[in-house]
């Protein structure tokens, strides 16, 4: 995957951040209808990127029958697209929002664990929805509806929820679409009570420092213990991440860190203790601080095993089943958790150095 620096930010506590820059960029017939699929490719090529017309809406030829070269090719590809209809009728995402709502799908990030494993079909491209209008305008209809935080009294304060990390990280293809500063604006100028939610491992906030977003839109990091930092290829380095929490906490943004997936890899107390503590510190004098914390633990399906053992056949994450405890979705689908007492250690640690260490964070799950 190519990567290049993106120029000075705009906060002097940041670094450039590295930016995806794919090896193919196709664009179908639909995306060009829409205004905001032609300003993707203007970006497209004001970058140098190579930019293919499609005569039809279908995506074809990514890698043949060969599983490795379909994912290298797949990941180093930018689809734009318009979404289906299906995509304008939201589905509710417990436990962190009232509703989820897709920029995109796919992720140019790396991550032998990616939860988007078994999720979606075909080779993992990146697909971009040029019918922006159309997404963000079929929201109002959810407003004041959902059993997350709409109608909870926990939450009720979050207002209604609308997730936007999903199925993508709409941060790390931020400079080739505009999407996300776009949603960010129309929660900001949206006189109601709302919030866009979002989660990243990319560190190039510097666009969205300036937005006006109304205090309606939660930015969330998603970190792990340095020992993780091996599973997680291509997306910035946690010091850049935390650095970026810290320059969107100080403009105003609510703030949130997604520890995940939490590994009992070895010395993970003592790791996990190190990565609040750096949060702490990133986060320490910061005005009017809003901060949640989601903790995930590592779950693994038959299904996503087997993807991710063809997409990186040399890794040692651990998904051996024996050591794991087998459970069955609501959808009755296998899934393998953490054993139950080994789950209960670990929050208890996890809970209580968030506590000790960092008091302002609300936490909002465990799971």
């Amino acid at each position: 995957m190519d990567l290049a620096r993106a120029d000075a930010p705009q906060s002097p506590n940041l670094r450039p951040a590295r930016l995806w820059r794919p090896r193919r960029v196709l664009v179908t017939p639909a995306a060009l209808e829409h205004a905001h699929g032609r300003a993707m490719v203007a970006r497209a090529e004001a970058l140098g990127l190579p930019v293919e017309r499609l005569r039809a809406n279908r995506l074809t030829g990514l890698g043949g029958g060969d599983p490795r070269r379909a994912y290298a090719e797949a990941k180093a590809t930018l689809a734009l697209v318009a979404a289906p209809p299906t995509k304008l009728r939201l589905q509710p995402i417990p436990p962190s929002a009232d509703w989820r709502f897709d920029l995109a799908e796919g992720c140019p990030a790396h991550c032998q664990y990616c939860y988007l494993a078994g999720s979606l079909s075909g080779p993992p491209v990146t697909r971009v929805y040029a019918n922006l209008d159309a997404i963000l305008g079929a929201l109002a209809d959810y407003a004041g509806r959902g059993a997350v935080t709409s109608t909870t009294e926990a939450r009720a304060g979050e207002g209604t929820t609308f997730e936007a990390s999903c199925y993508t990280d709409p941060l790390g293809i931020e400079h080739l679409t505009g999407s996300l500063s776009a949603a960010i604006r129309h929660f900001g100028a949206w006189d109601a009570p709302v919030q866009l939610r979002f989660t990243t491992k990319f560190a190039a906030v510097a666009p969205l420092l300036g937005l006006d977003h109304g205090r309606r839109t939660r930015i969330r990091i998603s970190v792990n213990a340095q020992g993780a930092a091996r599973y997680e290829g291509g997306t910035d380095p946690l010091e850049a991440r935390l650095a970026a929490l810290g320059a969107v906490a100080r403009a105003g943004y609510p703030v949130g860190l997604t520890i995940a997936p939490i590994l009992p890899l070895p010395g993970w107390r003592d790791a996990y203790a190190g990565l609040i503590r750096e949060a702490a510190r990133t986060l320490d004098g910061v005005p009017d601080l809003d901060l949640t914390a989601e903790l995930i633990t590592h779950r693994f399906t038959p299904g996503s095993k087997t993807v991710l053992q063809g997409w990186y056949p040399g890794s040692d994450l651990p998904l051996d089943e024996s050591a794991r405890t087998r459970k069955l979705t609501k959808f009755g689908s296998v899934k393998y958790v953490l054993p139950k007492d080994l789950m209960a250690e670990m929050r208890e640690a996890l809970t209580g150095m968030l506590a000790r260490d960092l008091p302002a964070a609300r936490i909002l799950y465990w799971t």
